[in-house]
């Protein structure tokens, strides 16, 4: 929706307190009381929750390369549907994303798109094959201004490859993002390895695997001074590690998903596809081990791993069947009934958890800014009474694997604010007239 500004009334601000905030001229202009804003589309926010615009610092777009599972446009749209204003796009992509021609390119596709910033992750290693690095500097200085590498889907297993990366980011404050995954451990692993692997006949996924990797890196980061992050952490060994660096000063950080903060590897006794995950649903006592993680703050955030999948990828037999999960639409509602409706977390702690702390990990400008007059106006509302079963109409991706279909999740996104313009109003996603002649120039099909 396009207008020159908008009032919006009566929320209520992650510190608890209830503003109407104003936004005009790309910009916060003005939050408390404000009895009238001529000219102004109002937005009647009363029983809402203003939220800064959450940030997703672990995304699968999948273009260039795999656009029948999404497309920038789709994913985005997706992102915004979930409250997201903010998306760090993985690298694997086709080609990878290991030039900086390619996260140029994904860069300008999120322009065009409109409806979240698009930051693109560079590559580690050339190709994702772990052999050589990859154009870092490059990438770090191109007009993506990268500062995020990760070859995740694969680990960084070469320790002297690890070691270089992480001396080559330094010098413009890079970070690598690691997934940890020993392969060598994790050879057909189906799931989590335990007793009901046993009894499932699936071969398991051990959580020494990733435990190893995170033990080596920390103490690869401390060595040569530089920033890492895991990505996806999983066990409540892995808490133990990050937890024990954080405490010795190395300069870690680390990410939990929305679905490892709710799901457990109990599901995969249905065999249903939609459960078979990277790295995979653990135990009851690694999922209250990673709350409780997130609520001290040894986890720092919560990231989707958005992976979507075509229909043929996940409806098939299990061992056959594609990991991954879409998660942008449900996150905030999940993390709402994981970790807020126990009290483990409050609001505030949401907006740090899913905004402010990953924008800074991924040093992004302009978001996950607290919500006050000057910020920018990138910003979510939220209605955390709402209650209802999550269906296909709440996912505006090109990718329907979701856990989450057919199982009541608490709260739902009414709005979310980007660059100035609402591009999620009363469900209905919509972007403005200026995107529509951003995606114009640029050659983009709105689809």
């Amino acid at each position: 929706m396009t207008v020159e500004s908008f009032l919006i009334t009566g929320a209520a601000l992650a510190t608890g307190e209830r503003a109407d905030i104003r936004l005009e001229g790309g910009i916060i202009a003005e939050v408390g009381l404000i009895p009238d804003a001529a000219g102004a589309t109002v937005v009647d926010a009363d029983g809402l929750i203003a939220l800064p615009g959450l940030v997703d610092l672990h995304t699968h777009l999948r273009e260039p390369g795999y656009e029948q599972s999404e497309t920038v446009l789709t994913g985005t749209r997706a992102a915004a549907a979930g409250g997201f204003t903010a998306v760090f796009a993985m690298a694997n992509t086709s080609p990878v994303a290991d030039t900086a021609g390619v996260v140029e390119q994904e860069a300008s596709l999120g322009l065009a798109a409109g409806f979240a910033t698009v930051q693109p992750i560079g590559a580690v290693t050339v190709g994702l094959k772990g052999e050589q690095l990859a154009e870092l500097g490059a990438m770090a200085r191109s007009r993506a201004a990268v500062r995020v590498f990760s070859d995740d889907g694969f680990c960084v297993f070469d320790p002297m490859l690890m070691r270089r990366a992480l001396e080559y980011v330094k010098a413009f404050d890079g970070v690598i993002a690691q997934h940890a995954q020993e392969p060598r451990l994790t050879q057909g692993a189906q799931m989590n390895e335990g007793a009901l692997s046993g009894e499932l006949g699936l071969a398991g996924w051990p959580a020494v695997a990733e435990e190893s990797i995170i033990a080596r890196d920390v103490l690869l980061a401390e060595h040569v001074g530089s920033r890492l992050h895991v990505c996806h952490v999983s066990t409540a060994g892995s808490v133990e590690v990050i937890r024990w660096a954080k405490a010795r000063g190395i300069d870690v950080t680390a990410e939990v998903t929305p679905h490892h903060l709710l799901l457990t590897e109990d599901l995969v006794s249905s065999y249903d596809p939609r459960y078979k995950v990277n790295p995979p649903l653990r135990r009851a006592e690694d999922v209250e081990a990673l709350r409780a993680a997130l609520a001290d703050g040894t986890i720092d955030i919560v990231a989707t791993d958005h992976a979507p999948h075509p229909v043929e990828a996940k409806q098939s037999e299990w061992d056959a069947a594609a990991n991954g999960m879409v998660g942008l639409e449900s996150a905030l509602s999940v993390v709402h009934a994981s970790v807020v409706a126990n009290g483990l977390l409050d609001w505030a702690d949401v907006a740090r958890v899913l905004s402010a702390a990953p924008a800074r990990i991924g040093r992004l400008r302009g978001q996950g800014e607290a919500i006050a007059a000057g910020a920018a106006p990138e910003l979510t509302l939220y209605d955390p009474s709402a209650s209802s079963e999550f269906g296909l109409e709440r996912l505006a991706g090109r990718s329907v694997n979701s856990p989450y279909l057919g199982r009541t999740l608490p709260g739902r996104v009414v709005s979310t604010f980007h660059a100035g313009y609402a591009t999620l109003l009363d469900g209905v996603v919509q972007p403005s007239d200026e995107v529509a002649r951003h995606a114009s120039a640029a050659g983009g099909d709105r689809g």
